[in-house]
C-alpha cells in the first residue's frame, strides 16, 4: 500500500471510528465515586461487536444497518449504538476501538480500551473462522504481552464486558442435538464462561461486567410464530437455567476474590421490564409492539439488508426505528438498548460503587 493510499485509508478509519466514539464522549457525571474506570475491554458477540467482523461475513456492514448512528453501516448489529456503547457511556469513557482496526486508530484512541467481540461467536466454536471467546482473550493477552500499548498499571481502572447472547445455543439447535442434552450443554457453556472470567481477571482487569442471557424466547426470530404477540416460554425456561447457573458462578468468584469484582447485568429482566413498560419508568420508551422487528426480509429466504442479484432490496423497514425495540430478528435498536440501560442504571450504579 503506497503512502497516499495508506493516508486515505487511515483518514477513512478516523471518520468511521473517531466520529462514532467521539460522540460517546466522556461524561464525568456518569463516573462512579467508588470506582472511576478509564478503560473498557470487550469480549463476546453481536450484542457487543462495534466493527470487528469482516464486511464479507456480515449484514452489519450493509445498508440499512447504522442508519440512525453513525448514518451508514459501521459493523454494528443495529440501526445505531449497541450494548458496548451504552456501557462505555455509563462509566464515562469513549467506546473502545475494535481490535480489527487497532493498527489504524492511533495510540491516543486506544487509551480507552479495546473491543475484541465478534458477531456470531460464542463461548465455544459457532461460526468458523470467527474467533470464539477463548481466542478473543488470546488476542487480549498477546497485546498485553507485547507491552507496546498497555502497561500493567493501566488495569487498576479497567472494566471488561463479557457478552454471551446465545449463539452457542442456536448452534446447538442447528446441530439437531436431542433436547435431553440441553441442560448438560448449558452447564458446559456456563462452566467455560467461568473459566474465561477467571482468566480475564487474572490478566489484571479490575471489574468484569457479565450480562445474564436475554429472554431468547422473545426474539422476533421466535415470536414470528405468534405474529410477534407472545414469547416462547419453553425457551425462556432454558434461559433461566443458564442465568441461574451463571449467577451462582459469579457469586462463587466474588466470594473467592473477597471483592465485588464481577458484576451481573440483568438483561433478562431489563428486557422484560421494557416489554411491559406502560410509561411508568422514567427515561424508558414505551414500545407499542415490542416483539416486532423494524427491519425484516420480504420473505423467509431474505433478511434485513438482503438484496437480489440486481441489487434490488429484499427487506422492509419500519417508518421510525425509535418506535421499535428490535431492529432485526435478534438485535435491539439503539432505542431498545437505550431503554434497557435506563432500566439497568440504578443496579449498575450500585454495583460500580462497591469496592
Amino acid at each position: 500500500m503506497d503512502s497516499l493510499i495508506k493516508l486515505l485509508f487511515c483518514f477513512s478509519v478516523f471518520l468511521l471510528f473517531g466520529e462514532i466514539n467521539g460522540v460517546e464522549g466522556s461524561d464525568k457525571n456518569q463516573r462512579m465515586y467508588g470506582f472511576r474506570p478509564t478503560k473498557l475491554f470487550v469480549f463476546g458477540d453481536s450484542y457487543a461487536d462495534t466493527g470487528n467482523i469482516k464486511k464479507s461475513l456480515s449484514s452489519s456492514w450493509k445498508f440499512p444497518y447504522g442508519i440512525t448512528f453513525p448514518g451508514k453501516p459501521a459493523g454494528r448489529f443495529s440501526d445505531g449504538r449497541v450494548s458496548t456503547d451504552f456501557l462505555a457511556k455509563f462509566v464515562g469513557i469513549k467506546s473502545p476501538i475494535p481490535y480489527f482496526w487497532k493498527d489504524y486508530a492511533g495510540k491516543k484512541r486506544l487509551q480507552y480500551g479495546m473491543n475484541f467481540a465478534y458477531g456470531g461467536t460464542g463461548v465455544f466454536n459457532t461460526q468458523v473462522p470467527l474467533p470464539n471467546m477463548t481466542t478473543q482473550i488470546d488476542f487480549f493477552q498477546n497485546i498485553l504481552t507485547a507491552g507496546d500499548i498497555y502497561a500493567s498499571s493501566d488495569f487498576s481502572s479497567s472494566v471488561a464486558l463479557v457478552s454471551v447472547a446465545g449463539n452457542d445455543y442456536s448452534t446447538f439447535i442447528a446441530q439437531n442435538r436431542p433436547n435431553s442434552e440441553f441442560p448438560a450443554f448449558i452447564k458446559q457453556v456456563v462452566d467455560q464462561t467461568e473459566v474465561n472470567l477467571r482468566r480475564i481477571h487474572a490478566l489484571g482487569v479490575k471489574k468484569i461486567a457479565v450480562p445474564l442471557l436475554q429472554p431468547l424466547g422473545c426474539l422476533p426470530g421466535i415470536t414470528v410464530a405468534s405474529s410477534f404477540q407472545r414469547c416462547n416460554e419453553s425457551q425462556n425456561a432454558l434461559v433461566q437455567l443458564h442465568n441461574s447457573l451463571l449467577q451462582q458462578a459469579v457469586a462463587k468468584l466474588n466470594n473467592e476474590t473477597k471483592q465485588s469484582t464481577f458484576i451481573i447485568i440483568d438483561l433478562y429482566n431489563a428486557f422484560l421490564t421494557v416489554f411491559k413498560n406502560k410509561g411508568a419508568n422514567p427515561g424508558s420508551t414505551t414500545f407499542q409492539s415490542p416483539l416486532k422487528p423494524c427491519c425484516v426480509g420480504v420473505s423467509s429466504e431474505y433478511f434485513c439488508g438482503s438484496v437480489d442479484e440486481k441489487g434490488v432490496k429484499k427487506y422492509v423497514i419500519c417508518d421510525n426505528p425509535k418506535s421499535a425495540f428490535f431492529w432485526d430478528e435478534s438485535h435491539p435498536t439503539e432505542e431498545g438498548w437505550r431503554s434497557v440501560y435506563s432500566v439497568l442504571r440504578e443496579s449498575l450504579t450500585a454495583s460500580f460503587i462497591k469496592a
